[in-house]
């Protein structure tokens, strides 16, 4: 699944957005360019709770 992450602005913060991902046992693909993230293999509401906790906002665009 993609997602978008608008504020995912920086390395800090795109760093963050994978620490997230990889906690819950997953990988992230991330683009920050795009404001971007590629995720496979985990349910939606898990890959999005663990952005929330990490203070990021994201869509499910893809």
């Amino acid at each position: 699944m993609i997602l978008s992450v608008p504020d995912m602005t920086c390395e800090q913060s795109r760093a963050s957005v994978e620490a997230a991902i990889t906690e819950v046992g997953g990988r992230a693909i991330v683009s920050l360019e795009d404001r971007e993230i590629e995720v496979n293999g985990l349910p939606e509401s898990t890959v999005l709770a663990a952005l929330k906790a990490a203070g990021f906002a994201a869509e499910v665009i893809a």
